[in-house]
């Protein structure tokens, strides 16, 4: 183990100050996220889309003083792409030069002392994992032709998740694990999801309500594989009011809110293996099944 290269302490208390503004309730995560990362400690932010990894960690990052890079992951993300390259028509007539090496965004994080955030880490190819799981060890790498980059002591990296999804991801070592802390970031109870779409929609009380609950039943509806995130109420409520406008209906009316639902939550579900129902009558019961339990409370 490294002792000599060691991460430095970060502001753990503006983290969470800038958090708590920023953020609807989560902060038990943000004073666990701000706690691991002040420690030096790198993180596994797991959970499914939707639920505010990368907003909190833009506020731990604004908080910290620290810049942020962001990084999405997939299978293109090559080592050469994560770690920078040598611009090719400069090498033609200079050689290999330090002045004409691109630096990618490990080594900009590096050098910047910033915090690397990896979307979809599951989904990095393995030879790009081990370049992250060198870097973690020991706080350096050596570029072939440009030479040794050491971190600054606020560098550390985040790596964010999904670990429901296994279609195009790939096996996380437990190499990975084993360097950082894990935080788990499930959905939010149906309170916290209401703030949430009330903050950023200003829409009406009862169309947020009814949006909430249809994406609620979408994560346990038996025909889907995948339901929606609160993003899908998002977008319900704010298509929803738009085309109530062009159609000089309350946002509400069943119509204008139904297709505002189907535009919204269609793409954002994934139906269970053998169902053949067509995903526009699944978010229609949805929507209708939603209406009607509110109107029971």
């Amino acid at each position: 183990m490294n002792t000599t290269r060691t991460a430095g302490h970060l502001d753990v208390g503006g983290m969470v100050r800038l958090a708590r503004d920023r953020v609807v309730a989560r902060i038990r995560e943000a004073e666990v996220v701000a706690a691991a990362l002040s420690a030096g400690r790198n993180v596994v932010l797991e959970g499914p889309p939707g639920t505010g990894k990368t907003t909190l960690l833009r506020s731990l990052a604004d908080g910290a003083g620290a810049p942020l890079v962001l990084v999405e992951g997939n299978a293109e993300l090559t080592p050469t792409r994560l770690v920078g390259h040598h611009d090719a028509s400069r090498v033609l007539t200079e050689d290999y030069r330090p002045e004409n090496f691109v630096p990618g965004p490990l080594t900009r994080a590096m050098t910047e002392g910033a915090l690397l955030y990896v979307e979809e880490f599951n989904r990095v190819p393995e030879e790009t994992m081990n370049v992250l799981l060198g870097v973690l060890s020991e706080r350096e790498m050596h570029v072939p032709r440009f030479g040794r980059v050491t971190a600054r002591p606020t560098f550390r990296l985040v790596a964010a998740m999904n670990p429901f999804d296994a279609v195009g991801t790939a096996r996380v070592t437990p190499a990975l694990y084993d360097r950082s802390c894990r935080v788990a970031m499930g959905y939010q109870d149906e309170a916290a999801e209401l703030a949430v779409v009330s903050t950023v929609t200003d829409g009406p009380r009862d169309l947020v309500a009814r949006a909430v609950r249809a994406v609620r039943i979408t994560r346990d509806h038996p025909e889907l594989r995948i339901g929606a995130s609160v993003r899908g109420a998002i977008d319900t409520v704010l298509i929803a009011v738009e085309l109530g406008t062009v159609r000089d209906t309350a946002p509400l009316e069943e119509t204008t809110g139904l297709d505002a639902a189907l535009a919204a939550l269609t793409g954002k579900v994934t139906r269970g293996d053998g169902v053949a129902r067509p995903v526009e009558d699944v978010v229609t019961d949805i929507w209708r099944r939603a209406g009607e339990e509110l109107g029971k409370a």
